[in-house]
């Protein structure tokens, strides 16, 4: 019970680390970078198409709390919670690609610098893939990962059926710096390490 504790200390010491303790990567290592937005955000505007009239066949755009895993260790999967009564799921159901994106604006970095959101030095990334549940071990990686920095979750009505998803990424794009947005692989995405060094 004692070490139950005691990790459970140091895993809300890790969430309580502030944004800007960790240091943006350099611009020109974009796959860092990208790794870099996700980590460090909460929440993502995910964009499906709508199976609503009078937006049928439109775009759509929602917020949704994500996480990728602890400020400073996280896995680079956007997870989210998610419950088949949200209108968003409902167009997922139908179609279940989507888009997401994320930015550094979420956090004190940009007005830190004094950065607008729309700014390209205001970091933010946009994914492109289909939104999938996920079940068994990987579940219980995004229930770590959702719970520890949205704690809130836990006490959300059970009689909703939530259940663990994630985007299957197939396409980034990174907007870090002037001169456009640029593309990254998911593979090299994934094998980014967004932080060399926790000082």
């Amino acid at each position: 019970m004692a070490l139950t504790a005691a990790l459970a200390l140091v895993f809300a010491a890790i969430l309580a680390v502030p944004c800007d303790f960790y240091k943006i990567p350099p611009h020109e290592e974009v796959a860092r970078v990208a790794r870099f937005v996700v980590n460090q955000c909460d929440w993502a505007s995910m964009a499906t198409i709508s199976t609503r009239d009078p937006v049928k066949g439109l775009p759509f755009s929602n917020a949704f709390s994500v996480s990728d895993g602890p400020v400073g260790y996280g896995t680079g999967v956007p997870y989210m919670y998610l419950t088949h009564l949200e209108i968003s799921v409902q167009d997922l159901q139908v179609n279940p690609q989507a888009s997401l994106s994320m930015s550094l604006a979420q956090t004190d970095f940009c007005k830190t610098q004094g950065y607008d959101p729309q700014s390209p030095l205001c970091a933010h990334v946009i994914f492109a893939g289909t939104v999938l549940e996920v079940n068994g071990t990987e579940a219980d990686v995004a229930k770590k990962s959702l719970f520890g920095r949205h704690p809130e979750m836990v006490d959300w009505p059970a009689d909703h059926d939530w259940f663990f998803a994630k985007l299957n990424i197939t396409q980034v794009w990174v907007l870090d710096y002037f001169g456009g947005a640029k593309t990254v692989t998911p593979e090299d995405y994934f094998n980014a390490t967004p932080y060399k060094s926790f000082h």
